[in-house]
């Protein structure tokens, strides 16, 4: 069974009521993103919601190991696995907004996996050496909690690889279009197998939003859209082999991209996403229609899937009555295709 986490901003003030909607709704997970200054703080979040939930995961969507110290990510991310009785989930990535918004570029690939691997070292209980100082949990050890799962959001070939060789789980943000993930699927699979290491977990990032009415739904999914398919402007390799339709689109969102704007409703560089980039890149539509494009890539092999549907902007009303559809229709319908 595919586990369907709700990936959005955090809201001081809206959180309890956020988590007990999801887990209501019927979604298996929550996933916040770590943007200092586009939303409050993730893991004071996650905290929070551990304590008005039971069932569903509490993952960050994504953090990074530079606005937070590598220790401070894991010391963090344990307190939410134990204050939510072992559901905490680290997703992880090089950074974006929460960078830019300091005037910093996402962290160089050599300085990513060694954040990475001392995390990981970190939540298996292990020492760390950061500068000639060994470095531990020290209060990890009393406590009887599984390794929280740490789960890179990749884009490009390099993060993927890194990804497959220190990760738990990767989660994918190419795009919703089988042709998109498989080789992406393919490189993490054959990647980790050359390692020697046991087979990882894989998910996506999907841009969906589920409405009657497709324009309606196009116009709530752009905002956050223009997100993560700017990912694709950021890797050469991942730029030239898109198609020619996609690659003017992500180079009119290179020449245009408002980061004062960034995954909100009403930015300019939203006109550089037309309805068929959308809809190809997104699902959007009535309930049936987005379940039967879900399933389609779950089957590639996905256990989870992030749904970055509506802006950081979106009214509470809009985002609850999208909760609701997604959990009362397309995932029920999801589970019956893969049943």
């Amino acid at each position: 069974m595919v586990a369907f986490w709700l990936g959005t901003f955090v809201v001081p003030g809206r959180i309890a009521d956020l988590a007990q909607m999801v887990e209501r709704d019927g979604w298996a997970g929550l996933a916040l993103t770590d943007s200092q200054s586009l939303g409050g703080d993730t893991f004071a979040a996650l905290a929070v919601a551990a304590q008005v939930t039971e069932r569903i995961t509490l993952a960050t969507g994504a953090t990074n190991p530079a606005t937070r110290h590598p220790a401070v990510v894991a010391s963090a991310i344990a307190t939410v696995q134990v204050e939510s009785r072992g559901r905490a989930w680290l997703g992880i990535a090089r950074g974006d907004s929460a960078m830019a918004y300091i005037g910093r570029a996402p962290l160089p690939l050599s300085e990513f996996g060694t954040g990475l691997a001392q995390i990981q070292t970190l939540l298996r209980g292990q020492t760390v050496d950061f500068g000639g100082t060994e470095s531990r949990l020290q209060w990890l050890a009393q406590q009887s909690v599984a390794k929280v799962p740490l789960a890179v959001a990749a884009t490009g070939p390099k993060v993927i690889e890194l990804a497959a060789r220190v990760a738990d789980a990767i989660t994918f943000s190419v795009g919703a279009e089988p042709q998109r993930l498989r080789p992406a699927i393919a490189l993490a699979r054959e990647t980790r197998a050359a390692a020697g290491l046991p087979p990882l977990r894989l998910g996506a990032y999907i841009n969906a939003v589920a409405h009657p009415e497709v324009d309606v739904a196009r116009a709530q999914v752009r905002g956050r859209m223009g997100v993560y398919a700017r990912f694709s402007t950021m890797d050469r390799r991942v730029m030239s082999a898109l198609p020619a339709a996609d690659r003017a689109v992500a180079e009119e969102l290179v020449r245009t991209y408002d980061m004062q704007s960034h995954a909100a409703t009403g930015a300019r560089h939203e006109a550089a996403l037309d309805d068929d980039f959308v809809d190809r890149f997104g699902i959007v539509g009535p309930s049936a229609d987005v379940a039967q494009r879900l399933t389609e890539i779950v089957k590639l092999g996905l256990d989870h899937v992030v749904i970055v549907g509506h802006s950081r902007n979106t009214p509470p009303e809009v985002l609850a009555e999208s909760s609701r559809r997604f959990g009362q229709e397309v995932i029920p319908m999801v589970d019956d295709a893969i049943s």
